[in-house]
C-alpha cells in the first residue's frame, strides 16, 4: 500500500515511531524504534544502545520472526490538546538479508540519527527490518492551514 504525501511528511517529521510487535500467543509488546522512510517502506535497526541480551536477541525480533504483522504510532501529543496528531501504519515485517537494501536502510537511518554515524553496524551483526504497510490512518484534526 502506497502513503500519500502527507503520511510521509509526517513520518519524516517525526524521529521516534513506537512499534506494536505480538508473540505467537498474541502477547503484546510495544517499544520506540527510530525509523528512516525510504519509499513506502519504513526500516529500523537492532542497534547497540544498551540491551541486556544483544541485538539479535530482542524480543521485538522474536516476535516478528513468529508473527510479522506489526503497527507503528508516531505521534503528536500536545498537554492542551490543541495539536494532536497520529499516525498507525499497520505492515508486514520482516529481517533484510540482502545487503544492497540493508546499505541503503542503514544510510537512510544514518542520515536521520546522528548516533548511529559512529556505530559500526553491519548485517551480520545488527538485524535490519523493514516495515511494508498494508495499510494506515493519519489523525490530524487540528492541521495547521497556510
Amino acid at each position: 500500500m502506497r502513503l500519500d504525501d502527507t503520511a510521509r511528511a509526517f513520518l519524516d517529521g517525526h524521529q521516534v515511531g513506537h512499534l506494536a510487535t505480538s508473540d505467537a500467543g498474541g502477547a503484546p509488546h510495544v517499544v520506540p524504534v527510530c525509523y528512516a522512510r525510504i519509499g513506502d517502506r519504513l526500516y529500523f535497526v537492532a542497534d547497540d544502545k544498551p540491551k541486556r541480551h544483544g541485538p539479535r536477541a530482542l524480543k521485538r525480533l522474536a516476535n516478528i520472526a513468529v508473527n510479522p504483522r506489526v503497527a507503528l504510532v508516531v505521534d503528536d501529543y500536545d498537554a492542551a490538546w490543541r495539536h494532536l496528531a497520529y499516525l498507525l501504519v499497520h505492515a508486514d515485517a520482516a529481517a533484510i538479508d540482502e545487503p544492497l537494501e540493508y546499505d541503503a536502510a542503514l544510510a537512510a537511518l544514518r542520515a536521520r540519527y546522528a548516533p548511529y554515524r559512529a556505530m559500526p553496524l553491519a548485517i551480520d551483526t545488527h538485524p535490519m527490518v523493514r516495515l511494508q504497510p498494508r495499510r494506515w490512518h493519519l489523525w490530524m484534526p487540528h492541521a495547521d492551514t497556510a
